[in-house]
């Protein structure tokens, strides 16, 4: 029986175009819900594609520094958010979102009760 052999999946080799990278944040936006690291890791995995040293020039921030600020363990600051998106040649945009449905509040019925 022959051993299967793997190798790690890393999203920034196959960000290759402009268009790739925003399209692959969009789907992070819209995928992650209410959780910020997945998008700070994804816009890290964008930098990692675009090249951390060139980006720590456009930044003015260290390339070490960025790394830690973009891996998804920490919670950096909007600022520095704002400075790598930027630095990407990208912009932060909104779209109205459709209203959620709204649930209907659950009536509890009193024991004994019909």
């Amino acid at each position: 029986m022959t051993k299967t052999r793997t190798t790690s999946f890393d999203i920034a080799e196959h960000l290759r175009t402009p268009d790739d990278m925003a399209a692959y944040l969009d789907a992070m936006f819209d995928e992650s819900g209410e959780e910020p690291r997945s998008i700070v890791r994804a816009i890290g995995d964008v930098a990692r594609a675009k090249g951390m040293t060139q980006l720590a020039r456009r930044t003015g921030l260290g390339r070490e520094s960025l790394y830690k600020a973009l891996s998804g363990e920490s919670s950096p600051s909007f600022d520095t958010i704002l400075r790598v998106v930027r630095a990407l040649d990208l912009r932060l945009s909104t779209v109205v979102m459709a209203p959620a449905r709204r649930l209907r509040p659950v009536r509890r019925r009193a024991v004994g009760t019909r």
